[in-house]
Order: C-alpha cells, then sequence, then structure tokens
C-alpha cells in the first residue's frame, strides 16, 4: 500500500550542456529520498558527472531520461563550478558514493530495508560485509549481480520480481552510466522504490577500486586519478569528453 508522499519544494537547479543540475547537498538529498522511501514510490536519481553531461549532449533521449529524474545530483567538481558560475553560489558537491553512505546511514537508523544491483558477485560480498561493519541493523533484502552483457527479457523480469519480492524501498543501482540510468527509467513504474544510480560505489566501499584522495576530488582532479588507475578503459572517455566539456560549457557562458 502507496502512502501519501509529503510535498517538498524541489531544488533550485540550472542546465549545463543542456543537462539539469539541481543545487542539493548530503543532507537535502538524503531527507527527499528518505521522504520517498517511506511512500514506497518509485523515484530515480542520478548523480552526474561531465561523463553524463557529454552522454546526454551526444544522446537526446538519454538527455531526456536525466532530465525527468527525480532528483540529478552535482557529482563532479566541474559541475559545482558551473553551478555556481550560473549564479548558484552556495552549490556543493553530492558525489554518488558518499551519497550511498549517508542514504544507508538514514535507512539502518529508520529500518528502511534496501537492495544492490550490479556489481560482481565478490564485490557485493565485501560491500555487504562492509555496511554490516559500518551501519549495524541495515536491512540488506535483496542484491543482485546481473552478467555483463544484455539482460534477456526472462532474466530482467526475474530480477524485477526479485526486486519488488524483497521488499526493498532503496535501490542502489550500480551498473555504470548511461546503462544505469537508461535501466532506471525502464523499470521506474515496475519497481515502487528509490533508484539510485552510484556508478562505482560498490567497488570504492569494498575495496575493490581505489577512490581518489580527497585533495583531488576537491580541486577536480578525480578524473586523473582514475585514469591513471584505469587508463586502458578510461582513457577515450577523458581525453574526448572533457575538452569538448570545456568549449561546449565556455561556449554557454559566453552566450549568456
Amino acid at each position: 500500500m502507496e502512502l501519501q508522499v509529503e510535498e517538498m519544494s524541489p531544488p533550485e537547479h540550472r542546465h549545463i550542456v543542456g543537462m539539469r543540475i539541481d543545487a542539493t547537498s548530503y543532507e537535502d538529498a538524503t531527507e527527499r529520498i528518505v521522504t520517498w522511501a517511506k511512500a514506497k514510490v518509485g523515484k530515480r536519481v542520478c548523480a552526474a558527472n561531465v561523463h553524463m553531461v557529454m552522454e546526454t549532449y551526444d544522446n537526446p533521449q538519454f538527455a531526456d531520461v536525466v532530465n525527468h529524474a527525480d532528483l540529478v545530483t552535482p557529482d563532479g567538481m566541474p559541475l559545482v563550478w558551473g553551478l555556481r558560475a550560473l549564479g548558484v553560489k552556495a552549490a556543493e558537491r553530492v558525489c554518488g558514493p558518499y551519497l550511498t553512505l549517508s542514504v544507508c546511514a538514514a535507512a539502518a537508523r529508520m529500518k528502511l530495508p534496501i537492495a544492490l544491483y550490479g556489481g560482481t558477485e565478490q564485490s557485493l560480498v565485501d560491500f555487504t560485509n562492509f555496511l554490516g561493519a559500518n551501519y549495524p541493523g541495515i536491512e540488506i533484502a535483496c542484491q543482485i549481480s546481473p552478467p555483463f552483457r544484455e539482460l534477456t527479457p526472462a532474466e530482467d523480469a526475474a530480477y524485477t520480481a526479485q526486486i519488488v519480492a524483497s521488499g526493498a524501498q532503496i535501490l542502489f543501482v550500480g551498473i555504470g552510466c548511461p546503462r544505469q540510468e537508461i535501466w532506471m527509467a525502464a523499470h521506474q513504474d515496475r519497481i515502487p522504490a528509490v533508484m539510485l544510480g552510484i556508478g562505482a560505489a560498490f567497488n570504492f566501499h569494498s575495496g575493490h577500486v581505489k577512490h581518489a584522495p580527497k585533495w583531488m576530488q576537491i580541486v577536480g582532479l578525480e578524473w586523473l586519478f582514475r585514469l591513471v588507475m584505469e587508463p586502458r578503459r578510461l582513457w577515450k572517455r577523458y581525453l574526448k569528453q572533457n575538452p569538448r566539456f570545456v568549449f561546449l560549457f565556455l561556449k554557454q557562458l559566453l552566450k549568456l
């Protein structure tokens, strides 16, 4: 049975190279997510970075997916600087992996069951152990490591049914951009839970992938750290997309 959703004013937002970015905070985003979770309604939260902006720029259909999400947080510092340049002076970063921890802490306090979708079986085991050690009492109702390929309709239906049957009210989706955002949009009407696209959060918190030092995150060099860690997988993304983003955003500012 769905509960009445408490009305909350939408956060201030701006469009950066055509993609909506909400000026939120960890506290504000967590409050919105918990409110929706208590009401057992399907909602979508995207953690946006430069890669996602450029994916939306190159694909109008994907832009529609992200721009109609219920919350789009500024995960990368370039987007925080973009918000500030566009007049949101108090804009701050709301990073997917850290938002995950904030939401898990609230879920443990409020007894809201969560589910995990993505990653490898081992990373989910390690992430589950991490959550149990750091957030005593957290209820992990379901965890699924889907194959790294296109699912058959039967597989997708089975996974969806498993998530729904678990009673999870918050679903963390970590299958990478843009796949996770498209998946959440396709399942929003089928899963009565708040879905968060969190990218590599399972791997970061399970210790399978190193996170950039805090100082590199603050000065906007997290992309460089990740490039050094995974050059073969990420070189094309960063060396192609980052300069394009800078050019397009400067062009947007000049027009203003």
